[in-house]
């Protein structure tokens, strides 16, 4: 994993980026020069800006093609399905670079130019993808891991049993260490005839996880100094976990991982940086978002009846406990809570109306929030607000809920991009554990990569009710 500002992406998503930056790069080069060659009857072009236009042309590419997803490491489609985005992402960075050519026209000499640069650029992602696919899954490429403990902690471990949890590595197994009984099954456990650091040569290990309940008696600190010394990376469950998963596996985090980590910290320079973040992304997206909030105006007003209310206002929890009035369009029912009983939204809820559907669908409702933005309640990037009534209830029930509330809330954040929608106390949990990695590992390059990831989330529903 490479760790840029903070934020864990895996080495072989870096390379794969870098790589077909370079494609974009040539595919512009070439494109110009044969579409000249071709197309133009050989006319000269002038080149001396040409490599800050390449460079623009390879940026809107890579954040088209990641806003389809398509740097996800457990992106978990079909072959179809990625190919589809993959479709979709060239389709999107053509449009975006013919409306720039429109503002800046000598971006490319010509259409025929910008054609050829991207049918180029297709077919190399296209080998590019499937070389990618191909030493992902080598077994010489996987980072070989050790878990030494076999108990709880371990279980954390265990249970990550997707593929895509285990790309670039490969679990070899759990060393019983300890003196309770093993939560482990027996086969995935390894027999330890020598010591830690024979079994760690032996089996050809890159990295040991510490993940015993209780290290206080029988942690061999020798054994793994040896192990470090020998080039071995020694982690414990949480950092694993963290970097694995980016999330922050509240079961296995302690108080000592907060105070020592070199996250969870606020600076003034940092908090002024994202309040200017936040107003310039929502004066921004306000300009294409005020038509599309007219006409979802008029469609709830003409399907509602007089004098219901277009905007729905509800309490929330922010920043430092502070209660605020939350905007959204109208999506439900005026007595889809007539009893006053605060209600988590289920699948095919048949309190929403018609158009609350579609608006749903598509996060219009969403959109009134800019104005909360605005006037500094909430972040675009950040925790999903609450309801009291929730909150209070969660923070009895889980450790560490409280920290989300250092923090404005957002009307995107990691856990909406990283897990569907939350409706039961386990999904809470779940989305805390993503909103804990954000609050520790906040950046500006982190809001931006949440952002371009809220592109396919829209596009896709994922987490729609």
């Amino acid at each position: 994993m490479f760790r840029i500002f903070r934020h864990y992406i895996p080495k072989d998503i870096v390379f794969l980026g870098v790589a077909e930056a370079a494609i974009f790069l040539l595919s512009a080069y070439l494109g110009v020069r044969l579409g000249l060659f071709v197309l133009d009857g050989g006319a000269t072009l002038a080149m001396e800006p040409l490599s800050p236009r390449a460079l623009l042309f390879a940026a809107v590419m890579l954040i088209a093609m990641s806003a389809m997803g398509l740097y996800e490491r457990d992106l978990r489609v079909s072959t179809g399905a990625t190919l589809l985005r993959i479709v979709l992402s060239f389709a999107i960075g053509a449009l975006l670079v013919a409306l720039l050519m429109q503002v800046q026209p000598e971006l490319f000499a010509s259409a025929g130019a910008l054609a050829i640069s991207m049918a180029g650029a297709f077919m190399a992602v296209l080998a590019a993808r499937l070389v990618f696919v191909k030493l992902s899954d080598a077994e010489r490429f996987r980072k070989r891991i050790l878990v030494l403990g076999a108990g709880q902690s371990a279980q954390e471990i265990a249970n990550l049993k997707r593929k895509t949890d285990w790309r670039g590595m490969t679990l070899v197994g759990f060393v019983a260490i300890e003196d309770a009984e093993p939560a482990i099954g027996p086969s995935r456990l390894v027999p330890m005839e020598a010591g830690v650091a024979d079994l760690a040569r032996e089996h050809r290990i890159d990295e040991i996880v510490v993940a015993m309940d209780d290290r206080r008696a029988r942690l061999p600190v020798a054994a793994l100094v040896q192990c470090k010394l020998l080039g071995i990376k020694i982690s414990d469950t949480t950092q694993f976990l963290e970097r694995t998963n980016r999330k922050i596996a509240i079961d296995a985090l302690r108080p000592s991982d907060i105070f020592f980590s070199d996250g969870f910290s606020k600076h003034v320079f940092q908090s002024r940086t994202k309040r200017i973040f936040d107003v310039l992304v929502s004066l921004v997206a306000l300009l294409p978002a005020l038509p599309i909030m007219a006409l979802t105006a008029v469609a709830i007003r003409l399907e509602g009846h007089a004098g219901e209310p277009i905007l729905y206002r509800q309490t929330r929890v922010g920043k430092n406990g502070r209660h605020f009035e939350l905007l959204k369009f109208r999506s439900m029912r005026v007595d889809a809570e007539g009893d006053g009983v605060a209600r988590w939204a289920v699948a095919n809820d048949d309190r929403i109306t018609r158009t609350g559907r579609i608006i749903r669908r598509l996060r219009i409702d969403e959109l009134p929030q800019l104005f909360n933005v605005l006037r500094n309640e909430m972040s675009f990037v950040g925790p999903r607000p609450e309801r009291p009534q929730f909150v209070e209830d969660l923070q009895e029930k889980m450790p560490y809920y409280a920290l989300r509330h250092q923090v404005n809330p957002g009307i995107t954040g990691w856990a909406q991009v990283r897990y569907p929608y939350g409706a039961s106390e386990k999904d809470a949990k779940e989305k805390l554990q993503y909103d804990l990695y954000y609050i520790k590992n906040y950046s500006v390059f982190l809001d931006l990569m949440i952002l371009f990831q809220t592109v396919q989330v829209v596009l896709w529903g994922k987490g729609v009710r």
